[in-house]
């Protein structure tokens, strides 16, 4: 994952964060319907992480583990065939980063958030 960053002479030295998921488009796969938030606005200091993951669904596996006369598995993996595959969720990548937002005054997702106040 890259991350560029664009700095702007003022008063104060704003910073902006653009997050660029192309370099990591072969580890993760972000479907083309998938759902994401837009904001507009303006960055006030916090930190913040930014992190991908990846979730895929898998067989439960049980390792059989200590000494037995009966155990002769010990050691080993053994996928269990009597319970649903659960999903694992596996971090790909991170970016931490101190950041500074502020939602612009124009932001239409602050506009709907007053509406739904009310």
């Amino acid at each position: 994952m890259e991350a560029n960053a664009a700095s702007h002479d003022h008063e104060d030295q704003d910073e902006y964060v653009l997050l660029n998921l192309d370099g990591v488009s072969d580890l993760i796969d972000i479907p083309p319907n998938a759902k994401y938030v837009l904001t507009i606005g303006e960055y006030e200091e916090t930190i913040g992480t930014c992190i991908a993951f990846t979730e895929q669904e898998a067989a439960v596996v049980h390792e059989e583990t200590g000494p037995s006369e009966v155990n002769i598995f010990s050691g080993t993996r053994l996928i269990d065939s009597s319970q649903a595959p659960t999903t694992q969720v596996k971090p790909v990548c991170q970016l931490h980063k101190v950041l500074k937002f502020k939602l612009s005054p124009d932001s239409e997702i602050q506009n709907v958030t007053a509406k739904e106040a009310k």
